[in-house]
């Protein structure tokens, strides 16, 4: 029971939701870049939340199904067919053995998932399968998938009845993205941060796992660009010397010295997951408790689409 990948995308990547609890010895958590996409593209196919997925950004790959197997895509829509016929997306589906699924470029969006029901069988390692391409760890040999790479699925032992396709699928809109005020957040005086606020910025070619380079409006810190060096949070929002925004992502640094103006709101981590090169977006200031509630509505959504799997 396995698939093979006939034609590698841009870079697929073996993701569960992340290796937490290893930031002291360097290593950030990784894990999907669009975590709400796979918990609920595991769901789909009756598997835990955290099981283990092929993540594809920009375009997808080819892949060879060897033996019959249950699947879902989701997050963004790329252009899918099956043995090049349609593919739907968000919806649970049965492939025989010998189909052919071709995942071409993204139709919208950064990245998708494709989902297994039983997972991937890959080793473990600090308790995560995820690909951390910075360090060389997890996934299939700690890099990108390439053309002939075979990955086994994994046992049925916690496969769970697989979630009816989603309906209401989750909010696409990456125009506004929310931040709270962030660890250096009064470095900066009013003008800089209605400045920081009032304008587009733009994804730069330069972005990947690790962080997204922001091009717009230049940010000034009356304190200087640099503070003694500090514990990174993903989603912080840095501020380096020549005043273009770096927001850290999931394969950030684990420490930093750059002054943070603002962080992402976590209900809105997997909206920047699906940010590319190119795309404009405007961030908005969020007070604590909205960010705490928007945090919460996302937990009960997901909450009552795992009530619909018993």
């Amino acid at each position: 029971m396995s698939l093979k990948i006939l034609r590698a995308g841009l870079q697929s990547t073996i993701q569960d939701l992340g290796r937490l609890g290893a930031a002291h010895l360097g290593i950030s958590a990784s894990g999907a870049a669009d975590s709400l996409s796979l918990r609920i593209g595991n769901l789909l196919v009756g598997n835990p939340e955290n099981t283990p997925a092929i993540e594809m950004t920009l375009t997808g790959d080819t892949i060879l199904f060897h033996s019959e197997t249950f699947i879902a895509l989701t997050g963004s829509k790329f252009k899918i067919d099956l043995d090049e016929k349609p593919f739907s997306f968000w919806d649970g589906t049965y492939v025989r053995a010998g189909q052919v699924l071709t995942i071409g470029p993204t139709l919208m969006g950064a990245r998708c998932y494709l989902c297994v029901r039983g997972g991937l069988q890959v080793k473990k390692i600090i308790n995560s399968t995820s690909t951390h391409l910075t360090s060389g760890l997890g996934g299939l040999n700690g890099s990108i998938l390439k053309e002939g790479d075979r990955i086994a699925f994994g046992n049925l032992e916690d496969v769970i009845q697989p979630l009816k396709k989603i309906e209401n699928f989750p909010s696409t809109d990456t125009t506004i993205i929310r931040v709270t005020k962030g660890l250096q957040w009064d470095w900066f005086d009013d003008q800089n941060r209605k400045l920081f606020f009032k304008k587009a910025y733009q994804i730069s070619t330069l972005s990947n796992r690790m962080g997204l380079r922001l091009r717009g409006q230049s940010i000034l810190s009356s304190k200087g660009n640099e503070i003694i060096t500090e514990g990174m949070p993903l989603g912080a929002i840095q501020i380096p010397g020549n005043g273009q925004p770096i927001l850290s992502f999931v394969e950030h640094q684990t420490t930093g010295g750059y002054p943070k103006l603002a962080n992402v709101i976590s209900a809105d981590l997997y909206k920047v997951g699906q940010l590319k090169p190119g795309d404009q977006f405007q961030f908005q200031l969020a007070a604590f408790p909205e960010a705490e509630k928007a945090h919460l509505e996302q937990e009960n959504y997901i909450r009552s689409l795992k009530a619909l799997c018993r």
